[in-house]
């Protein structure tokens, strides 16, 4: 590396620098996916972050000049729209206040990089409303005082990142005896440790150590080392399989390998299936060898992004980030809903893992279902766009998940719409909200009574468990179904009825009336209503219900009302 790059950073050495970062993340999103708290096969951090931070490089890729503030603040842009998860959400807030502190600026050296960072930490702090310690939020202010005491100390700049990396590492391994479930599960923070290696990506690249080739010489070269998607084609169809069983992981596996972002469920011989890739076609051509497809839908994703991206820049304000997207010429939001809403009336969007939970939804109202959930978290801007497309000025938007609340909040920023994000944190919960929709009523009473219908609704899960694990006074078994209640474990055994049971009485169902167990794409219809028979049998004359949620990897999702 020349002394003048270990002296200053400009624009395409940080492009150069954030695309090393996001493959050194990718290669360890696995690793980090298993750090999970919950022995559940859900854990997402790692998935998250990687492409939060791939979304990022797309846009600095195509930054309009190469100072590194013009980078740094595409990059901010694209990991906004890009954000997946909570995690995703708070690494686009720390790249967000990057990029505000080196605004202006045509390249950086030790103290600017050392502020920005700190800017960075502190920009995330804010947007979260209850900060904890030993999170990545921990994490990223213990090495923002790194950076900058190396850099008081006289540090070039890659000593600055090096001293933050260093911290950043430290940081992690302290992450356990800050927070006690990370304690008693054996992990470390997973956010902390994404942190970690983006930090460690960045001063790998820049020192050379992860360059195959010399430095690029443009933003085309950089390019090349980006190996997500150029945005493509958002592409989502049914398929019904012809004469054969349902092969989920089979299907999923080829799906995968055509795209990004795939999400893939199934249930019986119905597949749902939502991808990004180039070739809509292609992807079609081969599903329609596997049986008939329905409810085909294609979006140009590129078109939709530089819609948003130019609204953004009409409406944003004197930092350049984020701000609201202006309405069409006809006082309409572009790429509206092609239905007309019931003037004053509002609509719902809702996101669902499961064609069950997406039929539950349409049937009670939702005008859009957005695919995802707890195996692939919609990005803000697939939020973003159901919004954009729902044909009311004024949205209800049910995440139905915990880790998609914070990108939902997002959207929140970026659209003119009035819209209301009802903190649901499940699928039942997401249903009990739309089941209290008034559609004679506005926006904010709406608002009021489906936050209220929350409160009469208690949810738990039933998985099975990935790995061996102590937690919560439990020993778990790898394949031991578990049941959960807001974020706790309070069942593990072999018997379905036993777990779902013994965590009905934790979720108080002698106060409840009704039972409703949404059965997944791993339970067939009889084994469901043979769980329900035995379950009305030890719960004397409380109803329970039985319906199709299709959900992956979780049994059983139960609520009691």
């Amino acid at each position: 590396m020349s002394k003048h790059l270990a002296e200053r950073c400009d624009g395409l050495r940080l492009c150069r620098g954030l695309s090393d970062a996001a493959a050194w993340l990718d290669g360890q999103a696995a690793e980090i996916n298993a750090l999970n708290v919950f022995p559940v096969p859900d854990g997402d951090t790692g998935t998250n972050m990687s492409l939060t931070l791939q979304a990022a490089v797309r846009q600095a890729i195509a930054a309009d000049d190469n100072s590194v503030a013009a980078v740094a603040k595409a990059a901010a842009q694209g990991a906004l729209l890009g954000a997946r998860g909570n995690s995703g959400v708070i690494l686009s807030q720390f790249l967000r206040g990057i990029a505000r502190s080196l605004e202006k600026q045509p390249d950086c050296g030790p103290a600017e990089l050392a502020q920005a960072l700190a800017l960075g930490s502190a920009t995330a702090h804010k947007a979260v409303i209850r900060p904890v310690e030993g999170t990545m939020l921990t994490v990223g202010r213990d090495a923002a005082q790194a950076a900058l005491t190396a850099a008081e100390d006289g540090a070039d700049l890659l000593g600055v990142l090096e001293a933050a990396a260093a911290a950043a590492r430290a940081s992690v391994a302290r992450t356990p005896s800050l927070l006690p479930v990370l304690r008693q599960a054996g992990v470390v923070d997973a956010g902390g440790q994404g942190l970690l290696c983006l930090l460690e990506g960045l001063y790998r690249s820049l020192s050379g150590e992860l360059a195959g080739q010399p430095a690029p010489e443009g933003k085309e070269a950089a390019a090349e080392l980006a190996a997500p998607l150029q945005y493509g084609y958002c592409t989502e169809f049914l398929l019904r399989l012809r004469g054969r069983g349902l092969d989920l992981e089979a299907i999923r596996a080829q799906v995968v390998g055509m795209g990004d972002s795939a999400l893939v469920v199934g249930e019986n011989d119905v597949v749902r299936v939502h991808l990004h890739t180039f070739h809509p076609g292609l992807v079609l051509e081969w599903a329609g060898g596997l049986g008939t497809l329905h409810q085909i839908k294609i979006d140009n994703m590129q078109d939709q992004h530089q819609d948003i991206l130019l609204a953004q820049a009409r409406a944003s304000g004197q930092s350049g980030m984020a701000g609201p997207v202006e309405p069409g010429a006809d006082g309409r939001p572009p790429h509206g809903g092609a239905g007309a809403a019931v003037a004053g009336q509002p609509a719902m969007v809702a996101v669902a893992a499961g064609e069950g939970f997406a039929s539950i939804f349409r049937s009670l109202g939702v005008g859009t279902v957005v695919p995802g959930g707890q195996t692939m978290n919609p990005s803000t801007e697939d939020l973003l766009r159901a919004v954009r497309e729902a044909p009311a000025r004024q949205v209800l938007l049910l995440p139905n998940n915990g880790n998609i609340l914070l990108a939902a909040r997002q959207v929140q920023l970026l659209t003119d719409k009035q819209l209301a994000v009802i903190p649901t944190q499940d699928m039942a919960q997401g249903v009990a909200a739309a089941l209290a929709f008034q559609p004679g009523a506005d926006l904010a009473a709406n608002a009021r009574t489906m936050e209220r219908a929350l409160c009469a609704v208690r949810t738990g899960e039933v998985t099975a468990a990935v790995r061996a694990a102590r937690l919560d006074g439990f020993e778990v078994g790898p394949g031991e179904l578990l049941g959960l209640v807001g974020g706790q474990l309070v069942a593990v055994g072999g018997d379905q009825v036993d777990v779902v049971r013994r965590m009905l009485e934790k979720m108080g169902v002698e106060r409840g009336q009704v039972v409703t167990l949404y059965y997944g794409a791993e339970v067939d219809a009889g084994q469901a209503q043979s769980t329900a028979a035995l379950l009305r049998a030890r719960l004397g004359d409380r109803e329970v219900e039985v319906v199709s949620g299709g959900q992956p990897l979780y049994h059983y999702v139960v609520s009691v009302e």
